[in-house]
Order: structure tokens, then C-alpha cells, then sequence
């Protein structure tokens, strides 16, 4: 596909988008938490069940066997999707946060010792928060943040002081899951690596909507979740260099993940198969696969295009409105606008919106550290994607006006 998304013909591709809600047509604005699902990825999931469902990496007989390719084909297709330089470099996780509570556990509490230094920003979503401070708290490293500007964009030139020759490991988001600023994530990676430290990215928000090289970024560690790129819930992917890894323990132990053992030892497989103890998540790998597939013939470049299209659509239409405040950069952002509405609860507007079948998120957004520094205990967000268009950002106004005058009355 090329040239500007249709997005209503790709909308006919997502059954959950043909219904109403609450007597109006669905306009769904909650993609940064979850996507929805095309016809092809429910499908490829259901034929898996119907016909190839077994065991991976087990049994001899067919269907073992399909399970196996199916399992192993998608990780081929994600380590495509990024341009990992080898399949191997990719480990099948539940997701964003259990790919980085993997690199947080198993190589930070093995580097890292009182004096050195874990960086990471006050953006984070918690997933990427958390773990460093656990890690922190075990190795008696101390965790530093990133400095922002006042938009929350990171200052670069305050970055090279923080990253300093102590530093072990830089994360941080790609993609701000609350301003859609789209972060220089080539830049703090090569800060990192001028200091001898390793960098990790949250791709939880960037994977679906930009072309992510990471042999072009260079970083070390790179995650992301499926199910918010049109894949299944509960799969996702880390991806770490292959020299990297291969020097990384386990965290979790018992089959699959086995080479020998015996009553007092045990030796472990080759990567990435050593980091995926249990039955992994092979429907869910399969969809992620059948996912990816449906972005790469749409072109991960047109997403992009269309996506910051429609942030920039919605900042102008929002940020015109009298009583309502918009939060992140005015440009560079991508996928999603946060507001408030000046006077009125977050939750109260995503009620009154829901009413009209208009979807958005509304609370802290699991980034509790970027509330405070917005001064603000919760906000609304609109979140956009593929099956989005500007006919759905103008319900989203129409709705938010009926809001703010039903508000203005309540409170008068």
C-alpha cells in the first residue's frame, strides 16, 4: 500500500469497530493501551487452534512439527519487523514489562555495584521505572534521571552530564505513552555507548507506529508488546545483542529452556531459547506474526505519516479549544493527545464521552513520576492508529464541547 491510509477501508478490517456503543457509532481513541485486531490476526490465531495446536520444540509428529515453524516463523518475522541481525537475538516475552524486568534482573543485578549508575528519565511508563529501581535497591547502584525540557522533551546537553563514565545502563522511552514525543533515541544511545554503558529502549509505544531499525539505533536492549500493534495480548518481544546475551543468566528455570540435568545440575540451551522457560505463548507468537505481516504490507512509513497527521490534527483542534489544556510538544509527536479539561476529572470526561461512544483513557496512565511533574493527579487521553482518521478526531471535539458545556452548567 502506498501514499496516504485509507483508514475507513482499513476500519472495515476490524470487526470490533463495526458496533455501536451506547447508541453511537464506535470511535475508538485508546490504541496506546491496547490495540484493536484485524480480521487476519483473529483468524491466524483461530486456524493455529483449529489445526496446529501442540507443544513446540517437542514432539516428532506433524502437528509438533507445524507448531514448532509456526513458533519460530514468527520470531523470524519480528526480527525482520526491527532488523535484528539474527533471529536468535529475539526472546519471546509476555510483553514490554516482563522483557525489561528481564534485562533489569538478569544483567543490571549482574553488573552493577555500589558506585555505579542506572539512568533512566522522570517520563517513563512504570514498566520502565520499576525494575530499575529494584535493581537499584538490590546492587546499591544509584538511579539517576534524565533531564527534560519544558515540554517533556529530553534535553540532550543535560543528558551528556547525567550519563557520566559510572553509568551502567541508560533506559528509557522511544515514545512517551503520555505526550507522543517522539524521543532522540540514536542520540542517547551513542551517549551511552561513549561511557562504556549499554542502553536500553521501550519500544512499548514506538513498535507500531515508526520503522524501528535497531542495528541503525544500535542500542543493546529493545522491547515491545504485540498487543499493541494490531497482534494478540500476552506476547511480546526483547530483543538484546547476541553477545549480550549470551552472557546473561536466566531468570526462570524448568523445561523448554533446559540443555541436561541431572539430580544436583544443570546446563542451559543456546539462546534465545535458554530465556523462555514452560510452554511459551506460541498462539500468541503465531498472531504477533500474522500482526506483523498486515503492518509490513501497509508500510510501517505510511503508518508514521498518518499517525503524526492525526496527532498533529488532533493538538490544533484540542489545543483551540477555550478550558481545555493539552500537555507534550506542539510538533515531533506522534499517535496520541493528552488533555484536561480545566475544572473537571479526567474519568469524568471519559464517562461523559463514552456516553457518546467516543473511547479514551483517563487516570495516570502508569506514569505516576510524569503526573507530578505536570502538576496534575490524572488526565484524559486520546490515543490514534491505522483505522483512525480526522472524522474521528472531530467526534472526539464535537463530544468534548458537549462536555464542557453539560460541566459549565453542572458547576454554575
Amino acid at each position: 500500500m502506498s501514499g496516504l491510509l485509507s483508514a475507513s477501508e482499513l476500519k472495515s478490517q476490524f470487526p470490533i469497530l463495526q458496533q455501536e456503543v451506547n447508541g453511537h457509532p464506535l470511535v475508538y481513541l485508546d490504541s496506546a493501551a491496547t490495540s484493536q485486531k484485524p480480521r487476519r490476526v483473529i483468524e491466524a490465531v483461530q486456524r493455529y487452534y483449529e489445526r496446529d495446536n501442540a507443544n513446540v520444540h517437542r514432539g516428532v509428529h506433524t502437528l509438533g512439527t507445524r507448531a514448532t515453524d509456526a513458533y519460530e516463523g514468527a520470531r523470524e518475522k519480528v526480527a525482520r519487523f526491527i532488523n535484528a541481525r539474527s533471529a536468535s537475538e529475539i526472546i519471546f516475552t509476555r510483553g514490554t514489562t516482563t522483557a525489561i524486568n528481564t534485562v533489569a534482573s538478569s544483567y543490571a543485578r549482574a553488573v552493577c555495584k555500589p558506585g555505579d549508575e542506572i539512568v533512566i528519565s522522570p517520563i517513563e511508563h512504570h514498566a520502565n521505572l520499576i525494575p530499575w529501581q529494584q535493581a537499584a535497591k538490590a546492587t546499591g547502584a544509584t538511579l539517576k534521571h534524565l533531564p527534560v525540557n519544558d515540554d517533556g522533551s529530553f534535553d540532550l546537553e543535560g543528558a551528556a552530564k547525567t550519563i557520566t563514565p559510572n553509568t551502567k545502563i541508560v533506559a528509557f522511552t522511544h515514545l512517551s505513552n503520555v505526550l507522543g514525543v517522539v524521543n532522540p533515541a540514536k542520540e542517547l544511545v551513542a551517549m551511552a555507548h561513549a561511557v562504556g554503558a549499554k542502553a536500553l529502549i521501550d519500544g512499548a509505544q514506538s513498535a507500531p507506529h515508526l520503522k524501528v531499525d535497531v542495528q541503525e539505533l544500535d542500542c543493546d536492549f529493545f522491547a515491545f508488546s504485540g498487543h499493541k500493534m494490531c497482534g494478540p495480548t500476552g506476547i511480546g518481544a526483547l530483543y538484546g545483542k547476541r553477545e549480550i546475551l549470551e552472557k546473561m543468566e536466566p531468570i526462570e528455570f524448568g523445561g523448554e529452556m533446559i540443555d541436561f540435568v541431572d539430580l544436583f545440575d544443570a546446563t542451559w540451551k543456546e539462546i534465545p531459547w535458554r530465556f523462555e522457560a514452560g510452554t511459551p505463548i506460541i498462539a500468541g507468537a503465531v498472531g504477533l506474526g500474522a500482526a506483523i505481516d498486515f503492518l509490513t504490507e501497509i508500510g510501517m512509513a505510511n503508518i508514521e505519516a498518518h499517525d503524526r497527521k492525526l496527532a498533529a490534527y488532533a493538538y490544533d483542534r484540542l489545543s483551540a479549544m477555550d478550558g481545555v489544556t493539552v500537555y507534550g510538544p506542539s510538533s515531533g509527536r506522534t499517535s496520541l493527545a493528552t488533555f484536561n479539561l480545566d475544572d473537571v476529572h479526567p474519568h469524568d470526561v471519559a464517562t461523559v464521552l463514552d456516553a457518546e461512544g467516543v473511547a479514551v483513557r483517563a487516570g495516570h496512565h502508569c506514569a505516576q513520576p510524569l503526573m507530578r511533574w505536570l502538576q496534575v493527579t490524572a488526565t484524559a487521553r486520546a490515543s490514534f492508529y491505522l483505522y483512525n482518521d480526522e472524522a474521528d478526531i472531530d467526534r472526539l471535539v464535537a463530544s468534548l464541547q458537549r462536555a464542557k458545556e453539560y460541566f459549565g452548567h453542572a458547576i454554575g
